[in-house]
């Protein structure tokens, strides 16, 4: 009986110890830009099974960021992203479209297929994220990409974009797919003194 109790506890606290906490996750890219930590996820994805209109082979790729404040002000976030089509180059008539789900991202979603994300059918309307991050916290946000080929040959040209990241310059935030995309302007973070 006390082996049971033993393996019981003992498997508790490892459990606890090893979980899948913000500071275990491997990312992609992580700056700090006086102050203000931006970590970028790996991507997850698979085919896209949503509603679908004149277009063929789509798939889909989904982001997570985290946006940590360090500073002494509140920052004020801003992110949009237009419903428009972004080519992608060296493949003729297959693009990209990137959009904010409305979903809400949370770290014990680290794990979970897509981070979690259930929403993937607002990608032809632009998408904004507005979010006001005090100090010594953090904002969690996701990013999809849908992918989609004009023609039905074109199943097998090359989409790339397998690695993102928010880029922050100044005060204006870009986002980066490579070969996709190289510096998209998409927002802004303020410090609100």
């Amino acid at each position: 009986m006390r082996f049971i109790f033993f393996v019981i506890v003992f498997y508790s606290f490892s459990t606890l110890a090893t979980g899948q906490g913000i500071s275990k996750t491997n990312w992609y890219s992580e700056t700090n830009t006086n102050g203000i930590v931006i970590q970028n996820s790996f991507p997850k994805g698979g085919p896209y099974t949503g509603p679908t209109k004149k277009h063929f082979n789509y798939s889909h790729l989904v982001f997570f960021t985290r946006v940590v404040n360090e500073t002494e002000f509140p920052l004020e976030l801003t992110i949009n992203f237009s419903a428009d089509s972004i080519p992608i180059p060296h493949s003729p008539d297959t693009f990209v479209k990137l959009f904010l789900p409305s979903d809400t991202m949370t770290h014990d979603k680290q794990s979970l297929f897509n981070y979690g994300v259930t929403e993937l059918e607002s990608f032809d309307k632009s998408t904004r994220f507005q979010k006001t991050i005090r100090p010594n916290e953090e904002c969690l946000f996701y990013v999809v990409a849908i992918f989609y080929q004009a023609r039905a040959t074109a199943q097998n040209q090359q989409r790339g974009g397998n690695r993102a990241e928010f880029v922050l310059k100044g005060h204006d935030l870009f986002y980066r797919m490579p070969p996709q995309i190289d510096s998209l302007p998409c927002g802004q973070i303020f410090s609100k003194r």
